[in-house]
């Protein structure tokens, strides 16, 4: 069952998402991959070929030449490996999004270590995964990075959320502006804000996944925005999500 995902936390899963529309419309998503276990890499790197859409184009047992390696592989998406030698993959994190602010980080690990996790996302990684569920759940959270998402497990996501309480919210006071958004424009937005995935949001609205990103655009037109980022502030900002 989906955990309930409050306002703060909505800002912060969606703080390091890109826009919602796909990377690339044309070409197959460029992804690296990140870990110092072999059998782990040609594991993930087969379950990735499996997808026509997906092209693997790097595959690194460390991270100490990680910036030179994302630089020549030039990749949408990386999978990265929390544990790695010599570096860890949170600061190989720091290191790529300092350089390469457009990439997408996934970070994979065996546990569930609510420090990591917290480290992890304010590098700048855009989601997280376990290990244990990459078999299952990898190709869907790539796609959810794609399309602007911020894949986490609800334990994680639980361990997050702790953590962010403590930050103070800043919201004005303001009379909320009329950006003319439908009832279900606002439905929408208020899932956003709380920190659901667009296939949850189908989901709970009964709607399609497509219907969905379809109102997400109108939300970013409308709103005069380009990421998830500015959608969450502005709608708690400026209150137009109560």
């Amino acid at each position: 069952m989906p955990v309930k995902i409050s306002p703060l936390l909505g800002m912060f899963l969606c703080f390091n998402c890109q826009n919602f529309e796909p990377i690339n419309n044309l070409m197959p998503l460029r992804i690296a991959i990140f870990d110092d276990n072999k059998n782990i890499r040609e594991s993930i790197a087969m379950l990735l070929k499996t997808e026509k859409d997906f092209e693997v184009v790097g595959s690194f047992a460390h991270v100490l030449d990680c910036l030179e390696d994302v630089k020549q592989c030039t990749p949408d998406v990386i999978l990265m490996d929390i544990e790695m030698p010599g570096m860890t993959g949170i600061e190989a994190v720091k290191i790529i999004k300092h350089e390469l602010p457009d990439v997408l980080i996934l970070m994979q690990t065996v546990f569930e270590d609510d420090d990591n996790v917290f480290d992890s996302i304010c590098a700048g990684a855009s989601g997280y995964i376990l290990k244990n569920f990459l078999n299952t759940k990898l190709i869907d959270a790539i796609k959810e990075l794609e399309f602007g998402g911020s894949p986490m497990s609800p334990s994680i996501a639980r361990k997050v959320l702790t953590k962010m309480q403590q930050i103070p919210q800043h919201v004005s006071n303001m009379p909320a502006p009329d950006y003319k958004l439908t009832a279900r424009e606002k439905e929408v937005l208020a899932c956003v804000v709380n920190g659901l995935s667009y296939k949850m949001i189908a989901d709970q609205l009964f709607i399609g996944y497509e219907t969905v990103r379809s109102h997400i655009k109108h939300i970013y037109e409308k709103l005069h925005v380009a990421s998830l980022t500015e959608v969450v502030n502005k709608a708690l900002t400026e209150r137009i999500i109560q």
